[in-house]
């Protein structure tokens, strides 16, 4: 049996629904609900408290991100869970700034996740020790990288277009300059092969509710080096990253190793749904889900290109430069999405004007390829979007 007709029973998938959207949001793994359902049954209603013991609640962090470890080519015992996406922005730039007291520059792109620009804009003020960010073009990163940059802070794959940045030759620029390295996997993990180990990353950071399905609110990951994880300094020195949290000595000493960066409570319920959308990752490799969804991507494109001549492409012609997501932009991108949705193909769009489209073949095939293409050529032909339902924006695009 083809792997991914395999991986697709794995999801509940909504009937009439054709879901490109799992680079935002990953769809229900099926076996997550019983996961789930025990949990809360067996392990905290019979439990109680004793299930921090019991059942392994206070070493699922770091037991989750081994298995995490594994899609993003971490070495054991170097990845921990918890918290969010922007949490974990935080502690890693605190960190890395915090090895580079002589060096005043942040360098990161125009492309990157705003959120993680938010966090080095917020960690400068509070730090007030004369530090810039510094953003220039997503391909000009490497001829900015000199002695002057404390850390070089990027995104691998940019959220709007999917433009991919070369991890393996920007790390090794970073270091040939003495720069920090910190990526940001949130639309890496479970989408391409990512070697952070090869690559010699210092800190890796990332999100699991899109590629990894966690759910809304899944919890975030932090990657820290083997050369570092011993030495950092971790600037949100919270209860669970403490060496012997129930001591409860009046002062902070860090943790062991990777331990270190945990802060708070771990979302107990929300990593054992994660642990059952990891499982369906033991019965594929990331370099057979990279090769599949180049394959669908490519179909994905000629189809709205021969079809959708009003629709222009932003995403990487090469599919070597992009990641596992496909956009297109039009004045209109907004409203056509929501059209495009009301016939039962959900996308997203982006600002000011990107209609954006996970491939996850884990649960898409060419046959929803082509007919997400066919409903969007039918809304682009019928312009569709005009109508007014279609135009007023939802606080969630």
């Amino acid at each position: 049996m083809d792997i991914f007709k395999a991986t697709r029973t794995m999801f509940h998938l909504p009937d009439g629904v054709t879901y490109l959207d799992g680079n935002s949001l990953g769809p229900l793994p099926v076996s997550a609900p019983e996961r789930v359902a025990t949990l809360l049954h067996e392990q905290w209603g019979e439990m109680l408290i004793t299930g921090w013991n019991k059942a392994g609640w206070m070493d699922q962090p770091t037991h989750v991100g081994d298995r995490v470890a594994k899609l993003i080519g971490a070495e054991p015992g170097h990845v921990v869970m918890g918290d969010t996406l922007s949490i974990k922005v935080y502690q890693a730039l605190a960190a890395a700034l915090d090895m580079q007291l002589n060096r005043k520059i942040i360098l990161s792109d125009s492309g990157n996740f705003p959120s993680d620009l938010y966090m080095a804009e917020g960690l400068i003020r509070s730090l007030d020790r004369g530090l810039a960010l510094k953003t220039v073009r997503p391909e000009e990163v490497a001829d900015h990288l000199d002695d002057s940059v404390a850390v070089m802070m990027l995104t691998q794959v940019d959220y709007r277009t999917g433009r991919m940045h070369d991890m393996e030759a920007l790390s090794a620029k970073a270091q040939s300059v003495g720069a920090i390295t910190i990526w940001d996997l949130a639309h890496s993990a479970g989408a391409v092969p990512v070697d952070l180990a090869g690559c010699k990353a210092d800190f890796a950071v990332g999100c699991s509710y899109k590629y990894l399905n966690s759910g809304p609110g899944g919890p975030a990951f932090i990657y820290v080096a083997p050369k570092h994880v011993d030495h950092v300094r971790p600037a949100l020195s919270g209860w669970l990253g403490h060496e012997a949290p129930f001591a409860f000595d009046p002062d902070y000493r860090p943790g062991a190793g990777i331990e270190r960066m945990r802060v708070g409570t771990p979302s107990v319920i929300q990593m054992a749904a994660l642990e059952a959308a990891l499982d369906i990752w033991d019965h594929v490799s990331m370099d057979q889900v990279r090769a599949r969804a180049i394959e669908l991507s490519e179909l994905f494109i000629e189809e709205v290109e021969t079809r959708c001549p009003d629709l222009t492409l932003v995403s990487p012609r090469d599919p070597s430069d992009r990641g596992s997501q496909v956009s297109f932009s039009h004045a209109d991108g907004y409203a056509i999405v929501q059209a495009l949705i009301a016939k039962g193909v959900i996308g997203d769009f982006r600002a000011p004007d990107i209609l954006r489209f996970g491939i996850t073949p884990l649960y898409i095939n060419d046959s929803d390829i082509r007919h997400a293409a066919d409903m969007l050529h039918q809304v682009m032909e019928g312009r569709l979007w005009n109508n007014p339902a279609y135009q007023t924006h939802a606080r969630v695009t």
